[in-house]
């Protein structure tokens, strides 16, 4: 069965009445050679979850390069298809759950008797960033997230500092993985054919994070606050975030602070100002 023929995806929808939903972003990948660079991406593990298996054309795959497939599909209309379309891949679980909903920690300590695994899949458009932060901030024990997201999504994922894709997701990304884009794919790869071209975004999960910071929620706060409104200053930012407008401008102006982001190494801003890092982030 060849899954990325339009034509076996046409016969597939008529055999078991399944309509594609947009507010689900269903739109599945044809091109095999990147289904191979996903796969090869996301060795490395004897393990693989996949989120939003839809048809099976990637999980199929997946199942040829690793010894177990944990696939989670939220939508219960596919599951008739994909216990057709899977059927003989003995080394692939579907679990029908919300992903975001789900116990991942749980899940992936039952399945994988936590050993780290990779993480594979064509996220939808409209939840793509809930599904990446969860995934980097859920401390699951995670080798490589291989995801296909919209083109600008994983410029953005890869931005340099400096350039205006930079942003707080970027910061995220860079903070707990090495991420780089392994291939950009058109729209016209993909049935039915979206408006937008997608790429495919492969993230190295480092041990520790790549920076070392006394308080995270702190941290990430900051990081929000200072990317929210990129038309104002970054003291108007700060001080917008955290809602203490006065405070923050008296203290700041007394420190002659400089209103700009300074990149730092490869991944992260610093102030400018000693005396402000001493007085933002206390020893």
């Amino acid at each position: 069965m060849e899954l990325t023929s339009v034509k076996t995806i046409r016969d597939l929808c008529q055999m078991f009445g399944f309509d594609f939903s947009k507010g689900l972003g269903q739109n599945f990948l044809l091109d095999s050679a990147v289904l191979d660079k996903i796969c090869e991406a996301a060795s490395g593990t004897e393990g693989v979850l996949e989120i939003g298996p839809g048809f099976g054309v990637l999980t199929k795959e997946l199942s040829k390069n690793f010894e177990k497939v944990i696939s989670v599909e939220i939508d219960k209309t596919l599951l008739p298809v994909l216990s057709y379309t899977l059927e003989e891949c003995k080394n692939v679980k579907i679990i029908n759950e919300d992903f975001m909903k789900l116990n991942v920690k749980k899940m992936l300590c039952e399945e994988f008797n936590s050993k780290k695994v990779s993480v594979a899949a064509n996220l939808p458009y409209y939840i793509t960033t809930p599904i990446v932060t969860s995934l980097l901030e859920g401390g699951y024990d995670i080798a490589n997230i291989v995801v296909m997201v919209q083109k600008e999504v994983a410029e953005r994922f890869c931005a340099k500092p400096g350039t205006k894709e930079y942003g707080a997701i970027t910061v995220l990304c860079n903070y707990y993985t090495v991420p780089e884009i392994i291939c950009k794919v058109p729209a016209s790869s993909f049935y039915p054919t979206p408006k937008v071209d997608s790429a495919v975004v492969c993230m190295h999960v480092c041990e520790e994070p790549r920076v070392k910071v006394k308080n995270e929620k702190l941290f990430f706060k900051i990081v929000k606050a200072a990317f929210a409104q990129r038309r104002k200053t970054l003291l108007n930012c700060l001080a917008s975030g955290f809602g203490m407008e006065k405070a923050i401008i008296s203290l700041l102006s007394t420190l002659s602070y400089q209103e700009c982001l300074t990149p730092f190494y490869n991944s992260f801003f610093i102030l400018k100002s000693p005396k402000v890092q001493s007085t933002v982030f206390p020893s």
